[in-house]
């Protein structure tokens, strides 16, 4: 099974859910995404600014592919580029860090450390270009049934939590969550993890097997 990581683009973006493809729920205020979606073509209101991100920021999102086969994802920019970030009771997110807007790993996927993945990868993203943190709102009541705000597009915290997140502002719905980028950045890489696992499973007689002696070299003098 291979799993590789890619940024978003305007070209991946095409990639994603398509109810995630066309939310604009992080992306244009409240009122502004109520237009756009009575408008009836939010797709584009989000590909405007996925563009205009792109080239103003740089990268804000991260998709993960298994064999081919779009596997998750994760989307993050400066607060400022994200209007609803002021409409959660444990608003503003902290002047040192990047926001992590959502995250979304497909349901045939989950379970293999792809959110960990996919959140190093931002982690990695972010540090080059001095960014001390991430910052999420998460959900503590994901799929409840009263949830007719947010639609699923804030993340559940116990993803955040699992993650390496810690809670910086409680609330009974939605959390503040952070993370420091050289905590991540300290976690073991997947190759590592997998080579650790494979040896983990092997038996002792297997990894002492005797060593074939190299043969004798004639050393030479000039």
């Amino acid at each position: 099974m291979s799993r590789r990581l890619v940024s978003l683009t305007l070209d991946t973006l095409e990639d994603l859910p398509r109810p995630c493809r066309r939310c604009v729920f992080w992306e244009l205020d409240p009122v502004s995404a109520e237009r756009a979606c009575a408008a009836g073509d939010p797709g584009l209101e989000k590909e405007a600014w996925v563009s205009q991100t792109l080239l103003e920021w740089g990268s804000c999102g991260k998709l993960a592919y298994v064999d081919g086969m779009p596997a998750g994802f994760v989307m993050y920019a400066p607060p400022a580029y994200v209007p609803r970030s002021m409409a959660f009771p444990t608003s503003p997110v902290s002047a040192d860090a990047a926001l992590l807007m959502t995250a979304h790993v497909v349901p045939a996927f989950a379970g293999g450390g792809l959110g960990r993945m996919l959140v190093q990868g931002v982690a990695r993203d972010l540090t080059k270009r001095g960014i001390k943190a991430i910052e999420a709102f998460g959900d503590a009541k994901f799929g409840d049934a009263d949830d007719l705000v947010s639609g699923g597009c804030v993340a559940p915290a116990d993803f955040f939590l699992s993650v390496g997140f810690k809670t910086v502002r409680p609330h009974p719905r939605h959390p503040r969550l952070r993370l420091e980028l050289r905590t991540a950045l300290s976690w073991k890489s997947d190759v590592e993890y997998a080579l650790e696992k494979l040896l983990g499973s092997m038996s002792p007689e297997s990894l002492l097997r005797p060593v074939r002696p190299a043969p004798a070299t004639r050393s030479t003098t000039g």
